[in-house]
């Protein structure tokens, strides 16, 4: 009988271990993303902050230069930390401001904050007003190179330039894989399980920076959780804008760069933003994904830096 009983209790003492591994191993990989991404930031030259803007209390990173400012937006489901490793090569030089956009991040989300781009690309320059800032270099990625060119639409007095890095807004020549997926009702963006994760996340880069399993276990189940969050802005963000019919309208420097491997946005998009932006300077970056700026930092950087010094 006490055999029977140790047994027993080692049975549940066994099952409590692995119920709060189940539990807390998701919490476990944020904090270690989370710490991670404080500790890099910092290391670059950026610091957190807090904007209010029309009642959202907007997180961002900063940084101390005392040059021109470029404010640079990251894509549908991301964060600002996505900038970090490219934001470092300016930061010394440059006023660097990388807000977490309503909806994402540590900014968050509430149902009735709006998601348009329209709305998002209004609480950006009033967010620079917030800073005291007339003009910016803007540059994007995905939804934020949508939400980028559309800044220049609206705002071209305070645009410096653009620079969109596989942009949302115009059509592409050829279906992407997603295009193809939410043809059929299938919204790669949205996870339920994470094999689902799993086969999301390599659409997003061709060769993701490494990261441990378990911290990739963490992201999968924050979206997850964020699931019913992230069907709702997406819904709002892909709601038509006046962009296309505008666009030919702006005459300030641009830089579009666009990875051929893209599975989310088809780099076919490109003709169309040139034939739109005929005074463009266009990379097309062999081996690359949706995101050149995670994928490669260092070069991405170089050619934006070019790009900034020749005008």
């Amino acid at each position: 009988m006490a055999l029977k009983k140790k047994a027993l209790v080692a049975a549940a003492l066994a099952a409590l271990a692995l119920v709060w591994s189940y539990t807390t191993y998701p919490r476990i990989g944020q904090l270690t993303y989370e710490l991670g991404a404080g500790i890099e930031s910092r290391l670059y030259g950026l610091h957190k902050e807090v904007i209010t803007v029309e009642g959202i209390p907007i997180t961002l990173y900063r940084s101390s230069g005392t040059g021109p400012a470029i404010l640079m937006l990251h894509g549908f489901s991301a964060d600002k930390d996505v900038w970090a490793r490219f934001a470092r090569h300016f930061s010394g030089q440059y006023q660097v401001i990388i807000p977490d956009l309503p909806g994402h991040g540590e900014t968050g989300f509430k149902p009735d904050w709006h998601y348009t781009i329209e709305a998002q690309t209004r609480r950006m320059a009033a967010l620079l007003d917030q800073l005291q800032i007339k003009q910016a270099h803007v540059i994007g990625n995905s939804m934020g190179g949508f939400i980028t060119a559309q800044f220049a639409v609206s705002y071209p007095q305070r645009t410096l330039s653009a620079g969109l890095v596989d942009p949302a807004g115009l059509p592409s020549l050829h279906p992407s894989e997603m295009r193809t997926m939410l043809s059929k009702g299938q919204n790669p963006f949205l996870i339920s399980s994470r094999a689902d994760f799993y086969r999301f996340y390599p659409m997003t880069m061709a060769s993701p920076p490494w990261m441990p399993g378990f911290v990739l276990d963490a992201v999968g189940e924050r979206y997850i959780a964020q699931r019913a969050q992230l069907a709702q802005i997406f819904s709002e963000s892909h709601k038509e804008t006046d962009l296309p019919v505008r666009i030919h309208d702006v005459k300030l420097p641009v830089m579009l760069m666009w990875g051929t491997e893209d599975r989310l946005i088809d780099v076919s998009s490109v003709p169309v933003w040139q034939a739109a932006l005929p005074q463009s300077k266009v990379h097309v970056l062999d081996g690359i994904g949706h995101m050149p700026m995670v994928e490669r930092p260092a070069m991405t950087a170089e050619l934006y830096q070019q790009f900034l010094a020749s005008f």
